[in-house]
């Protein structure tokens, strides 16, 4: 299983087809996509928390679950939130002009918005080019990676074949997303495609799951955007469902690893990131607590920041781990790791080659490792974040000029 970026073509699972085109609201790149089967699609959603929603995620989430979609309508360039009446009345003319053009009901088109928040739709642009996006079909998954990037620099899908008990079947995963990356269901947006055969519940129960261990344990600004929205989209192409309980534990393991490297090149491509940081956390005696606890870490400026410098500053992950709520009698008995070296065990500083560790640092992927002292409850969690550059400031604060 491989991330797309580097690999020439995406496949998607059979049935599935889509289409990045430009419709003239941006200059230079695509800036609205499609999904679209030949199959009706059995979907299940996952959205933001934000109470500030999107036109787009009000209208999803209405519809879904689902087992008669059609079509997925994505937007770059305006999140069309904050909008008013008028946004969801945009909203509502981008997918029924869908509608039109895919030959289906307007209840049958999912909606979704990246942007900037409080700029509404260029519907008749939008309109416009529905006739071109259905002609420009295509059963290669990045002309749609590239219609919905907005200060990504690089698109971001995944495919991989899923052997079962009934046969083999197809996942894809496209997803984007660079700032405002604090997902909790930023701007972030998940595809997850699939032949297999699922009904609503299972397609809702595996993809919040999925969701759960992945898009939800990356940051990189701690900041939940008003758009977020993944979907599992399954048109039973294939014909294979999940009959053994060892089909479902592959199918579900297999979607969590597919959002699990999406979400890793998002935080990878945050905005001016110059490196991932990877926090595993084990042994801890609540789920709960360690994954607060890991996430944590990937969202503070302090740790951000010396990830950047390349600076083995221990005292800023024990500091955020107490904050976030680890008992001082674990964090007593903690050892931490980075690029696999001990800096910290037995409640004080580990002795260890700072000129090596800093070398270390130096990779544009940087471990951190916490090992807590209660192994027998079985808990381990990942998080994702990146680096705090001078970049990722110059570019959010000249974003709406």
């Amino acid at each position: 299983m491989k991330l797309g970026p580097g690999i020439a073509r995406t496949k998607l699972p059979q049935g599935f087809f889509v289409s990045g085109i430009n419709s003239g609201v941006r200059k230079y790149r695509p800036d609205l996509g499609v999904i679209t089967s030949d199959y009706p699609m059995t979907a299940a959603g996952v959205f933001t928390q934000n109470e500030a929603k999107a036109a787009c995620v009000h209208w999803s989430k209405g519809l879904l679950p689902s087992n008669d979609i059609k079509v997925v309508i994505t937007n770059s360039g305006q999140a069309n939130a904050a909008t008013g009446a008028e946004g969801v009345f945009n909203n509502k003319q981008m997918a029924k002009s869908c509608a039109e053009v895919f030959e289906c009901d307007a209840q049958q088109v999912l909606t979704a918005s990246t942007g900037m928040i409080g700029v509404q739709l260029s519907i008749d642009l939008i309109t416009k080019a529905m006739p071109e996006l259905r002609a420009r079909l295509t059963d290669s998954a990045e002309p749609f990676a590239n219609a919905i990037l907005t200060t990504d620099l690089v698109p971001k899908t995944v495919s991989t074949a899923i052997k079962l008990s009934q046969g083999e079947v197809v996942l894809t995963g496209i997803a984007k997303g660079s700032g405002m990356i604090h997902p909790n269901m930023a701007t972030m947006l998940g595809y997850l495609m699939s032949d297999v055969k699922l009904n609503i519940y299972e397609a809702q129960t595996y993809l919040k799951n999925a969701v759960d261990e992945s898009f939800n344990m990356i940051s990189v600004d701690g900041d939940t955007s008003t758009n977020d929205s993944a979907f599992l989209l399954c048109n039973g192409a294939s014909g294979v469902e999940l009959v053994t309980d060892e089909d479902k534990t592959i199918f579900s393991q297999t979607l969590i690893e597919v959002c699990q490297l999406l979400a890793k090149a998002i935080a990878r491509d945050g905005e001016g990131a110059t490196k991932l940081i990877e926090i595993k956390l084990t042994g801890a005696a609540d789920k709960k607590l360690a994954k607060q606890a890991a996430r944590g870490l990937t969202m503070s400026p302090l740790i951000k920041s010396a990830v950047h410098g390349e600076d083995s500053n221990w005292g800023r992950i024990l500091a955020r781990l107490g904050a976030e709520g680890v008992p001082a009698e674990d964090l007593s008995k903690m050892i931490l790791k980075m690029q696999g070296e001990i800096i910290f065990e037995n409640g004080a500083p580990a002795a260890f080659d700072r000129d090596k560790l800093r070398s270390l640092l130096r990779s544009d992927t940087v471990f951190v490792d916490i090992e807590l002292p209660h192994p027998d409850k079985n808990i381990d969690v990942m998080a994702w974040g990146c680096d705090l550059s001078k970049k990722y400031v110059e570019i959010n604060a000249e974003y709406s000029t």
